[in-house]
């Protein structure tokens, strides 16, 4: 149902060119919003945000948040900012700790200031399942978490206590969106820090053996994109005043390990292509930095937001590898 609420407003989506930020852009042109998108490319991709150019509501702007005059000019007149640009990857922050700290913490720390210098009313930010850390608990909850295992785990934990400080000191909205293994459509599959979903639809596309970290049976709580949507939309309009600074699981609440992953990846791209069925797989070590299990409990973001899971990963999944079938042969 339409949001008649983020008419006419002024959204700045920072890592808009990126595989989530992309689809927020396209999704919050449909709410007649005008939309600032800020982007260094260096992990965003122009082919993600090129459809959009035609839209007079759409106005690309080339930055970088660790560059503070950038955040400032990408704020201006903004009425919301819904902050998705960092350097994902456990494994690439622990190969250069230094650049994850200075986008994730640096950068989104500028973010913060130039969001309260222009008075938006509202910043809704990227947070992180890894922000869990050793927590053995199962489902994760909110308030109960470990010590992060990874440079990027404590970057993103970073966030969410200046976004907690800012909220106290300057009066600065916040809502963190603890995100759980997003995937679907203009997810990338190439580079080294490609995540599992489009990596093994890649792989299997081209008849080639995916590798599996550990024997298969780790599981995680894979969220479709849509989800992740329709919560990012709901912290941008909830007038709930205790819905606001504080922070989220946007999970779907069930979990599924590779070995499941890799057997509904071969029933639905198997129906494109019957050779896909014979793809063996591989098997590796553990990955440094993983956590064995990851599920969220959702049920705050349901109380608080009215969130309602929309897409289970079965039914995201069908989707996502239809769309790379299309768009990666």
């Amino acid at each position: 149902m339409m949001n008649h609420q983020l008419e006419n407003t002024k959204i700045l989506v920072t890592g808009g060119a990126g595989f989530i930020g992309s689809n927020l852009c396209e999704e919050l042109l449909k709410y007649n919003c005008d939309i600032v998108c800020l982007d260094n490319f260096s992990t965003g991709k122009i082919e993600n945000i090129i459809h959009l150019f035609g839209n007079k509501r759409f106005k690309l702007l080339v930055g970088d948040i660790r560059n503070i005059d950038d955040c400032q000019k990408a704020v201006e007149g903004v009425d919301y900012v819904l902050h998705e640009a960092a350097l994902g990857s456990v494994p690439r922050s622990i190969k250069d700790p230094i650049t994850s700290n200075d986008v994730n913490v640096s950068g989104f720390l500028n973010m913060l200031i130039a969001a309260r210098d222009a008075k938006a009313k509202r910043f809704v930010y990227a947070a992180s399942s890894s922000t869990y850390g050793d927590s053995q608990s199962l489902p994760k909850v909110e308030d109960i978490i470990g010590k992060p295992l990874s440079p990027y785990a404590i970057t993103k934990y970073v966030n969410e206590l200046y976004a907690d400080v800012f909220s106290k000191t300057y009066g600065t909205e916040c809502i963190g969106l603890r995100y759980f293994n997003v995937f679907g459509r203009r997810q990338d599959p190439n580079g080294a820090y490609a995540a599992v979903i489009p990596l093994f639809v890649k792989k299997f596309i081209n008849h080639e053996s995916p590798v599996i970290n550990g024997d298969g049976e780790y599981s995680r709580d894979f969220t479709y994109i849509k989800n992740v949507i329709q919560m990012n939309i709901l912290a941008l309009t909830t007038q709930n005043s205790d819905a606001i600074n504080t922070v989220y699981n946007t999970a779907y609440g069930e979990r599924t390990t590779l070995n499941q992953l890799v057997g509904f990846l071969k029933e639905f791209l198997g129906k494109y292509d019957p050779e896909i069925l014979k793809v063996k797989v591989e098997h590796g070590p553990n990955r440094q930095g993983d956590i064995p299990h990851s599920l969220a409990c959702i049920d705050k973001a349901k109380d608080l937001l009215g969130y309602n899971p929309e897409y289970s990963m079965k039914e995201g999944l069908r989707e996502a590898t239809e769309w790379y079938w299309n768009n990666l042969k």
